[in-house]
């Protein structure tokens, strides 16, 4: 092929590319309208005949004829104002219940499912030995006694020295220390509740041996459960100590409890990107357990910013940007987006709340031209994002 030929075809393919672009960008107007191009100028001369039909072409293209449109206000929404986390519960307090010694385990005193106090016996091993060993001592110590006695009424004859009463008394010492340490291993053959709360269920029966290694029991302290849970970093200055929270059983989403925090790491935990927070929940009725899970909701003063429906956000060669209404004639506002919702966009762009802004009709809207409203989609002046 010629290369002239070769040059008429790429300007004619450049042509009609151009009048595609022109034809069918939402932008392109405008794009030209920065490069000094009226394009929109039509060459057809003036007559007063169709003097009306160009006065209203020009119209929809920025002149003297209002362009009919559909606007909305403007309102606002906040947004990272709740906070949403799974927790997971547990006891106030949880024992696993060793007893001091080894021994035969001769008896449990309790069932599982019972509730119990602190220092409450709840199982006995085998104490002869320890009996007999604190009868030997109370004898011993009653022994001491008498002669300390016997001792004490010679010194007032004279008819024993200083130094052998003290000598008798400090027997007497020793053998009451004896009996306090018998007494100290016989009481323990007796295992005890460190704490008030439900014994969970027994993992040994009785007759078995133990150590100072097995678990008797295991004790919850129910009366309020703690829930863990973990939130985003960005909520981390926001969560005080005392701060109230809600908490619901996903078993049983419809009842819901309130509690407060009652801890706060002192970290962001560095893999996960989330910070490790304790909330407490009263339990009276004992109707919650320990490894429950739960769903966390906390309530949080957010950033407020303008909202806009969907309808009104248009795209540019430079981004996103709205048409508003000021005085009967349109105006370009570029906006940035801050988070899109089911029916609102939040934006970062300075408009007002309540200012008027299109949102159909905008394909014949031009900057400074004269838009008529058609219907005005009211909106509430204030809403809240989530």
């Amino acid at each position: 092929m010629a290369t002239w030929k070769q040059i008429v075809l790429s300007l004619a393919i450049l042509i009609v590319a151009a009048a595609a672009w022109v034809g069918f960008f939402p932008g392109s107007h405008d794009v030209l309208a920065r490069w000094g191009i009226e394009w929109a100028q039509a060459s057809t001369p003036k007559t007063a005949a169709s003097g009306e039909d160009t006065g209203n072409q020009r119209g929809n293209r920025g002149g003297g004829a209002q362009t009919p449109v559909v606007t909305a206000q403007v309102s606002t929404a906040t947004i990272n104002d709740k906070l949403q986390a799974i927790g997971t519960g547990r006891a106030k307090a949880t024992v696993t219940v060793n007893p001091y010694a080894s021994g035969r385990l001769t008896e449990f005193l309790v069932q599982s499912g019972a509730h119990v106090q602190a220092g409450q016996v709840i199982a006995r091993l085998d104490s002869e030995t320890e009996e007999i060993a604190l009868e030997r001592a109370k004898a011993a110590r009653d022994d001491a006694k008498a002669k300390v006695d016997r001792t004490r009424s010679l010194r007032s004859s004279n008819a024993a020295t200083s130094v052998q009463l003290t000598d008798a008394e400090l027997a007497l010492r020793n053998n009451e220390l004896s009996v306090h340490d018998a007494q100290v291993a016989f009481d323990r053959r007796s295992v005890t509740s460190p704490i008030s709360g439900v014994v969970g269920i027994l993992p040994i029966e009785a007759g078995n041996y133990v150590t100072n290694q097995s678990a008797i029991a295991t004790i919850d302290d129910r009366s309020s459960i703690l829930v863990d849970f973990w939130v985003p970093e960005r909520f981390a200055a926001a969560i005080k100590i005392g701060a109230m929270i809600k908490a619901s059983s996903l078993a049983n989403p419809g009842n819901a409890f309130e509690g407060a925090v009652s801890a706060i790491d002192n970290r962001i935990d560095e893999k996960s990107r989330t910070l490790w927070v304790q909330a407490t929940i009263d339990n009276p009725a004992d109707s919650l357990r320990a490894g429950m899970s739960f769903q966390v909701t906390m309530q949080f003063p957010g950033d407020t910013y303008p909202t806009v429906s969907p309808l009104a956000i248009q795209w540019g060669s430079d981004g996103a940007f709205i048409w508003t209404v000021e005085a009967g004639k349109a105006k370009r506002v570029p906006v940035r987006i801050i988070q899109r919702n089911t029916e609102t966009v939040l934006i970062d762009a300075p408009v007002e709340t309540g200012a008027v802004v299109v949102t159909e009709g905008v394909q014949s809207v031009r900057e400074g031209g004269e838009v008529r409203v058609a219907r005005d989609d009211r909106r509430p002046a204030s809403t809240t994002g989530s």
